[in-house]
């Protein structure tokens, strides 16, 4: 995206892309001031059977900022960055991580999968690839 574009996620999708009308109902309720939470839009993708993929189109295509990503990568207060690299990361843990990347990324979705396996809260699956240098991407919701 230009920088002109910056912030108008809607730029990233086809011309002519149409919101799913039912997601975007729920999403305009459930937004407040121009952004909603990722984990709104990941309940509101299950409350309705899409796709979180889905959700975070018809989100970017109504302009509403992804706010509160809960992995930490992003939409929290300016200065208040809640991604810190792990002091230390366990051994189990990097090797789980690691067979895990595509493209030398570890897919959002892989990282809430080692999450719930590990019995660990996603920000610390984060965390833990941060320490090892290891970028996030894709966003299950294409945010990034």
């Amino acid at each position: 995206m230009a920088h002109e574009d910056a912030g108008d996620y809607s730029k990233k999708h086809g011309p002519g892309e149409e919101p799913n009308p039912q997601v975007a109902e729920a999403v305009s309720e459930a937004a407040e001031a121009g952004r909603i939470a990722c984990a709104r839009v990941f309940a509101i993708a299950s409350r309705l059977g899409v796709s979180p993929a889905e959700a975070g189109k018809t989100v970017d295509l109504l302009k509403i900022k992804l706010a509160g990503c809960q992995l930490g990568l992003f939409g929290h207060p300016p200065g208040k960055s809640i991604l810190k690299p792990a002091e230390k990361v366990s051994p189990e843990l990097e090797a789980v991580i690691r067979d895990r990347l595509a493209g030398g990324r570890l897919p959002c979705v892989e990282a809430w999968r080692i999450a719930e396996e590990l019995n660990l809260r996603k920000i610390e699956v984060s965390c833990a690839a941060e320490a090892l240098g290891i970028k996030i991407k894709p966003c299950q919701l294409g945010a990034f």
